[in-house]
């Protein structure tokens, strides 16, 4: 054999040796992600763990962004195994993950969620825009003398943009940067009240990198506070602030429908038929995300995930619609199940 042969299956096996070590010292799923995921896949987890004879998962909410870094930072136990996402995976986080040697990566759309705009019980139950929340909540808009230019947001209180709509001031609690709740709510609220403007919309087709800066770029005066990731920490906020709003998903609303409302948008309130139908206006899909390479290196992955997509669980009359999931169609849970079950891999064609 050829030296460079040798050094070549030396390198190889000191590779493998590498990931296969830690893999023998770690028995328990690793899953990252989603703040809104998280609680559906908490009760996957504590399921599995107590009907199995796996351990159960151990779980940690990163947000989406946050949660797809770790997750295609690379192969090995050191790496997480599943990432939650409450968006789907960007094509630029599918380049980072190969160029780290994730390169089989099986996607699972878990169902649907809605985003809400809710406050407090006592507080005014309020119908918005798509374009009221743009200029609630954008860094800049259209300025309110006329013309075709932007200004910073000079909004105060509600009242300020419709006189129909409360005389309070404007205080948002929401997500930051690393939340795919915040991702969503960006692309179908924030930009969906921007395109409004037919001569901001024009943009897009000169500059799509203005176009983004200016219908996802939120206030930094006060009005709209990052909340982080613990999104029961706004709904504490809520009940102590009749006057504040929080951005979350319907699950959260869900959980705490004793305390708080949502908003309707456009007329249309969030309900398990209006999300899933996409008649409410700020509805979004679900998923998780599969590292391949750690089937059959960690063990219980396949089974984990065969309970998280089992009609007992994500069907229409299955535990998880309990805890606020909107079912996929039975036509695309039957299809996700194939995929699971061949680990097949997503491609960047499908993005």
């Amino acid at each position: 054999m050829k030296l460079k042969s040798v050094v070549a299956s030396v390198a190889l096996a000191g590779s493998i040796a590498a990931v296969s070590a830690p893999a023998m010292a770690r028995d328990t799923i690793n899953i990252v992600g989603s703040s809104t995921v998280y609680p559906f896949a908490t009760v996957v987890a504590e399921r599995f763990g107590r009907n199995t004879d796996f351990p159960t998962p151990k779980l940690e909410s990163t947000g989406s962004g946050g949660g797809l870094k770790l997750f295609c930072a690379g192969i090995g136990t050191q790496h997480p195994d599943i990432t939650n996402a409450s968006r789907r995976i960007k094509k630029s986080e599918v380049e980072l993950c190969a160029s780290n040697g994730v390169e089989d990566i099986t996607e699972v759309k878990i169902g649907s969620d809605g985003i809400v705009i809710a406050n407090s019980k006592n507080g005014p139950a309020v119908d918005l825009s798509l374009k009221q929340i743009f200029l609630a909540l954008a860094k800049e808009v259209p300025d309110p003398k006329g013309g075709e230019k932007l200004v910073a947001n000079p909004y105060e209180k509600w009242s300020d943009i419709d006189s129909s709509l409360p005389n309070e001031e404007i205080f948002v609690m929401g997500p930051p940067p690393t939340s795919g709740t915040r991702d969503a709510f960006v692309e179908i609220a924030m930009e969906g009240g921007c395109k409004k403007y037919d001569w901001i919309k024009a943009i897009k087709k000169q500059d799509k990198s203005k176009y983004k800066s200016i219908c996802h770029s939120m206030r930094e005066d006060g009005p709209f506070v990052e909340a982080g990731e613990n999104d029961n920490l706004i709904v504490q906020r809520l009940e102590q602030d009749d006057h504040a709003f929080g951005i979350f998903g319907y699950s959260f609303l869900m959980e705490n429908s004793g305390k708080i409302q949502a908003a309707t948008i456009n007329g249309v309130g969030p309900t398990p038929e209006t999300i899933a139908d996409e008649a409410y206006p700020v509805a979004r899909s679900l998923y998780f995300y599969i590292k391949n390479a750690h089937v059959g290196v960690v063990p219980g992955i396949q089974e984990y995930v065969a309970e998280f997509t089992s009609e007992g669980a994500w069907g229409d009359n299955g535990y998880l619609v309990d805890v606020g999931l909107i079912p996929n169609p039975r036509k695309t849970r039957m299809e996700v199940v194939k995929r699971v079950k061949n680990l097949t891999p997503l491609t960047a064609a499908e993005l």
